[in-house]
């Protein structure tokens, strides 16, 4: 009689679980199509955001390529600096993030987000810096003191990386820094994705999960300050 009460619970458990999380899918594209949207009506700010990378590439990369200082492995320099540009590019625009979430709580569209029934987990299912960006724009509250602290947080975390030159030739104050920060397990998957032959440092498991269980916890702490947006 048991056995019989339990099949069904179980049963009508499962599609409880399937049903939450389709509809947390479903929201989350909802927010992700809103972010579309803005740059389908603004396209120049793809324009201005490939502007920067195409710099570096096409300044500092050949500068570097053709002084032959830096050991790739045998890999051409551009190609070695090339992920981490992108990596660069994916940390200026996440970085800067959480400008956006105190713009929009001046407008009072943050206000409106609290009261419709998506989850607030939408808000911050970012990847990692992404999500950093919206805590300390939590915690500041101010454009101002916003872009101050997402300077101070940019050049540190990408010269403090792998993103333009191999963790071997660092001296060891900086290889541990390197080692600490996130951006250098992104540009080490990076290489081992995009250059042919390319491999990781690290391991493609260590990156991804180093970088997962960092997400992971920011967005913990990220659902936990986010409504103070609003206060």
């Amino acid at each position: 009689m048991s056995r019989a009460l339990d099949a069904p619970l179980s049963a009508s458990a499962e599609p409880g679980a399937l049903s939450s999380i389709g509809a947390f899918v479903y929201k989350t594209g909802v927010i992700a199509e809103l972010e579309i949207r803005k740059l389908k009506h603004d396209p120049t700010e793809m324009i201005t955001r490939a502007v920067q990378p195409a710099l570096w590439l096409l300044v500092v990369g050949e500068v570097f390529a053709r002084l032959r200082a830096i050991p790739t492995g045998g890999v051409p320099y551009l190609d070695f600096m090339a992920p981490g540009i992108l990596a660069q590019s994916v940390l200026f625009v996440a970085i800067f993030f959480g400008i956006a979430v105190i713009w929009e709580r001046d407008l009072g569209i943050i206000h409106k987000m609290f009261v419709s029934p998506t989850p607030r987990a939408v808000f911050v299912g970012a990847a990692c810096f992404a999500t950093l960006s919206l805590i300390i724009a939590a915690l500041v509250k101010t454009r101002e003191r916003f872009m101050g602290i997402g300077q101070v947080l940019t050049m540190p975390l990408f010269f403090a990386s792998n993103a333009i030159y191999p963790l071997a030739i660092m001296p060891p104050w900086l290889h541990a820094v390197a080692r600490a920060n996130p951006l250098s397990y992104e540009v080490d998957a990076l290489r081992a994705l995009m250059i042919v032959g390319g491999t990781s440092v690290f391991g493609l498991f260590t990156d991804f999960a180093l970088l997962g269980a960092t997400a992971t916890c920011l967005v913990v702490v990220a659902a936990y300050v986010y409504p103070r947006v609003v206060t």
